[in-house]
């Protein structure tokens, strides 16, 4: 018998979580793959977008298409307003304290990469330590490891357990005196791991040390208060919230942001320029944002971020956790099947490797049936290695999946396996 789509009780608009309708704004979900309905199951790699975001980019570009901030025309002003509306809307959506605090960027990876260039750059230096998790994103590793190379202070890294839960005692034994800085996802993209990041950055602070929190697994499956979690830095991307491509958040923290130097040198993020007296540069948020932003992108990344408070952020997480749930005990069920990352606190993500079968096998074949999960190394390649495999196939989650999607990709994970082995 089908899964209704409302047998949760979750809330929207003070309504039943109405998957269906929900499923009604995004386009790609009607379409097929193979002849077969598309099962998009990929989402902690990019989720999808509802048709409101997408209408972003025609009416930018059709009714209001101009350069922001230094225009004095209406077109500039109604564009400058939008733009600016987004990073209100993200102070929101964070809970931070003040707008000036949302600095705009391509996404996570090029966040991390200002926080490494700007603060680390002219804070880190030999017999300092910066500590890293075994379950962080290559964009949380190597930022670190180029600047290590360059300033000379040691990376350290947190252990995992077996379940793929962080080693909470080794991370204590691992703080000193000399750790400036703690680099850790919120949410582990190959595991689903939810990392105890307002714990961690308890014990950072007592040690004088910072906490950048890597908030892309994170933003799109959970509330987060910056101000509760007590974060130095945190970052996000759009394309992981049901917002687009090529846009992303930076928060940090007033006094840090402000005694940061610039990255990047340009148009916007300038007070004065001379060729005689020197250079000053604009306060916060401008200062880190230097020549024409994506604005479109900015836009509608607001707009995805109001999509996902119009259904309500707990509301998705609670349906995520059902979907999950459901899925795990599904699989559990596959012969010779195992899942990688067991924690007892998890988003929507399933890793999973199968005797006798390649990853990639797998996925390639279960494409053929129109279910789309990720094979690979999931751009973290230590936790792999340190679990003995070199790639897991990966089934992610978000609002607009279904419990029938889950079985018809079990048993479409079935049949496939039936075949490579």
């Amino acid at each position: 018998m089908p899964h209704t789509a409302t047998e949760t009780p979750l809330k929207r608009d003070n309504a039943r979580y109405d998957l269906a309708a929900l499923r009604s704004e995004f386009p790609v979900l009607r379409r097929e793959v193979h002849g077969k309905p598309l099962i998009y199951l990929d989402n902690a790699a990019t989720s999808q977008t509802p048709q409101s975001v997408i209408d972003v980019f025609s009416d930018y570009y059709s009714r209001y298409n101009a350069n922001i901030h230094r225009g004095l025309h209406t077109l500039a002003d109604e564009a400058t307003a939008a733009f600016e509306g987004t990073r209100q809307r993200v102070k929101g959506f964070l809970n931070a304290e003040d707008a000036r605090q949302i600095i705009f960027t391509r996404g996570t990876t090029e966040a991390i990469n200002l926080v490494a260039q700007s603060w680390g750059r002219t804070q880190l230096n030999p017999g300092d330590e910066v500590l890293i998790s075994m379950l962080e994103h290559h964009s949380n590793i190597v930022p670190w490891q180029l600047l290590a190379a360059e300033r000379g202070f040691t990376i350290k890294v947190i252990p995992v357990d077996e379940r793929g839960a962080l080693d909470m005692v080794a991370y204590r034994s691992l703080l000193s005196e000399r750790t400036k800085l703690v680099a850790v996802n919120h949410v582990s993209n190959a595991l689903g791991t939810i990392n105890p990041v307002k714990e961690m950055a308890t014990l950072a602070h007592q040690y004088g040390a910072l906490i950048l929190i890597d908030g892309a697994q994170a933003a799109p499956h959970q509330r987060v208060d910056v101000q509760d979690i007590d974060a130095d830095f945190y970052a996000f991307s759009g394309h992981k919230v049901y917002g687009p491509t090529g846009v992303g958040v930076l928060y940090g923290k007033k006094a840090l942001l402000d005694a940061m130097p610039p990255w990047q040198g340009g148009g916007e993020m300038i007070d004065t320029v001379s060729f005689d007296a020197g250079t000053t540069y604009a306060d916060i948020p401008h200062k880190f944002e230097a020549g024409t932003p994506a604005i479109a992108e900015v836009i509608a990344l607001g707009r995805a971020l109001e999509w996902m408070e119009g259904v309500g952020v707990e509301a998705i997480s609670a349906w995520e956790g059902v979907l999950l749930d459901h899925a795990t005990q599904a699989v559990n069920q596959v012969d010779g099947l195992h899942i990688l990352g067991t924690a007892p606190h998890k988003a929507g993500v399933l890793s999973f490797v199968v005797d006798g079968a390649h990853a990639q096998d797998i996925g390639l074949l279960i494409d053929q049936l129109g279910v789309a999960i990720r094979t690979g190394h999931h751009c973290a390649q230590p936790l792999l290695h340190h679990f003995g495999v070199e790639a897991t196939c990966r089934a992610s989650f978000a609002a607009y999946n279904t419990l029938d999607e889950v079985d018809t990709f079990v048993t479409a994970l079935n049949r496939v396996i039936g075949m490579v082995r």
